[in-house]
């Protein structure tokens, strides 16, 4: 059963694939993306300082996301220490 299941997502993920395969060779969607690459270089050049500390937020509480309680070890100074039992 295990193995059908697999087989089902593998095909699954297969045509999915390609479908994006297909919508990124797309001409409207390329120029779409490319005009929304020129739109976020331009207001990265516009307000650097805010975007830096944009990045470094989204960065903070993407590793906040995937970093559990134990990790820490209750302590700030030793986040990645394993914990000692």
């Amino acid at each position: 059963m295990n193995d059908e299941i697999i087989r089902n997502l593998n095909d699954k993920l297969d045509v999915a694939f390609e479908r994006g395969r297909e919508m990124l060779a797309d001409e409207d969607i390329q120029m779409r993306i490319q005009e929304i690459r020129n739109q976020a270089e331009d207001t990265v050049r516009a307000n650097p300082v805010k975007s830096v500390l944009l990045g470094l937020a989204v960065g903070f509480l993407i590793g906040k996301a995937f970093t559990s309680n134990e990790d820490y070890h209750g302590s700030i100074r030793a986040p990645y220490q394993a914990r000692n039992k």
